[in-house]
């Protein structure tokens, strides 16, 4: 039976993590060994930051909706349980927007509460 080397997929596979790898600093740019684990590396700290830019998003939100309500008299936490109470139904992403770029309906929504 005959040798079969497998030439082309090796080098195919090769060329697939450095062009990944590619804009890398050092040895992690064209050396296979260190491009594998740059790009193993990598591929972690997307999965993860993934889902901090989540809890990240929701500080902010948490944060505006604060600096929002403190002028007109209720603190953060006050707010969101009054509006649990009362049934409101609106999240901290869009509580937030109006905090933000729309003061007038936002304090429409806290006096609601009130």
């Amino acid at each position: 039976m005959t040798r079969i080397k497998g030439g082309k997929l090796h080098s195919k596979r090769r060329r697939g993590i450095l062009k990944h790898t590619k804009g890398y600093k050092w040895g992690r740019k064209s050396k296979i060994k260190l491009a594998k684990v740059a790009k193993m590396k990598a591929g972690q700290y997307a999965f993860a930051s993934r889902r901090a830019k989540k809890r990240q998003n929701r500080n902010v939100w948490n944060i505006r909706i604060n600096a929002g309500v403190r002028p007109l008299g209720l603190s953060y936490s006050k707010l969101i349980d009054r509006l649990k109470k009362k049934g409101i139904a609106l999240d901290r992403k869009i509580l937030a927007e109006l905090a933000a770029n729309q003061p007038a309906i936002f304090a429409k929504v806290v006096e609601a509460v009130k």
